[in-house]
């Protein structure tokens, strides 16, 4: 299939300044002049990553899907219209206000406005965090992930895996729907869950030192308002994150250590829970929801609650050291991981 990414994100506010305010001290994008209402944000070496446009209405969205060249471009557009879906072959002049050489717009069942690219321009200076970390994990990952509340998951999930080509990582059916999709090695671009209200819920953005995400936390931290779950560990994507409050209706995941999904190996699954690791208390209450109690959400005596923690070169040391005790249990480790591998019991 032809989606590649999550390239880019755009939102309509009449609030610049909080956003600016946000985006930069917060979380440390480089802003980019545009001038008039309408503000952007690198994230890496493309031109932009977020939009702002103050003359969009507020809770306005826009969510930009990058293809590879022309041709999957066009593939793309001619099978939605074969499957009845209205495709706009969008103008030059707003193919280059979103710096791409080609673009294409839709909606899916809840009605977001997706738009389809090729060619995003790169910027002619490297990019400058605006504050001081390592960097975010984006370039052919994308910008991060959103997830979407949907009335109809069903419908959602047909247009997104079977028009879009996305991919299910896994999904939890009970006590919530959630779907968690894939178009990359990134565990999930977009998570739809049944909902009420068909809304942007999040957009993660994921950072390439947990430092940098622990200082974010702090400088939250300075207006406890703004945090809307506190640091914690997901337990599917493994992402070490927290939530924050956005100017507009919608929260920024920031995080760090996101797994990958290798599609030659991978089976989706369903997961038996989507409570964290640990922290991310609050998250369950702001959309609508009560956290459950601690000890029900660990249910430490009957299930291991940890997974080995994802890192890249660079970002990690190895710890000299030995422990008998230790060794011996990673050595079961992975002697059972093998005898599953086997099919032995």
């Amino acid at each position: 299939m032809e989606i590649q990414a999550f390239g880019y994100l755009g939102v309509g506010t009449a609030k610049l300044d909080d956003w600016t305010a946000l985006a930069t001290k917060g979380l440390g994008m480089e802003a980019v002049d545009r001038g008039g209402s309408t503000r952007a944000f690198r994230m890496d070496d493309r031109k932009q990553r977020l939009v702002l446009d103050g003359a969009l209405p507020s809770g306005t969205n826009y969510f930009g899907w990058e293809v590879a060249d022309t041709v999957a471009l066009d593939a793309l557009a001619a099978r939605l219209e074969q499957a009845g879906v209205a495709v706009q072959r969008e103008p030059a002049a707003l193919a280059d206000q979103r710096f791409v050489s080609g673009l294409i717009s839709f909606r899916d069942p809840a009605g977001n406005r997706l738009e389809a690219f090729h060619g995003a321009a790169i910027a002619d200076t490297p990019f400058r965090p605006s504050r001081l970390i390592s960097g975010f994990r984006a370039g052919p990952l994308g910008m991060g992930h959103v997830l979407v509340t949907v009335q109809d998951i069903e419908g959602a999930l047909a247009f997104y895996q079977n028009l879009l080509g996305f991919r299910i990582s896994d999904y939890s059916l009970a006590p919530i729907k959630a779907y968690f999709l894939h178009v990359n090695p990134r565990h999930h671009s977009i998570a739809l869950v049944e909902a009420p209200v068909n809304v942007l819920n999040h957009l993660m953005v994921e950072l390439y030192s947990l430092d940098d995400v622990g200082q974010g936390y702090d400088l939250a931290r300075m207006d406890r308002e703004k945090i809307v779950a506190t640091l914690g560990r997901h337990s599917n994507d493994f992402m070490t994150s927290f939530y924050m409050r956005t100017p507009s209706e919608f929260f920024v995941e920031y995080g760090w250590g996101g797994r990958e999904v290798d599609d030659t190996n991978w089976q989706p699954h369903e997961v038996d829970t989507l409570a964290s690791f640990w922290g991310h208390d609050g998250l369950v209450r702001a959309v609508g929801g009560e956290d459950p109690p601690v000890e029900l959400r660990h249910n430490a005596q009957n299930r291991q609650r940890r997974a080995p923690v994802q890192v890249i070169d660079g970002n990690y040391a190895h710890l000299k050291g030995v422990c008998p005790w230790w060794d011996a249990v990673t050595a079961q480790g992975r002697h059972d991981n093998r005898r599953r591998r086997a099919g032995v019991a």
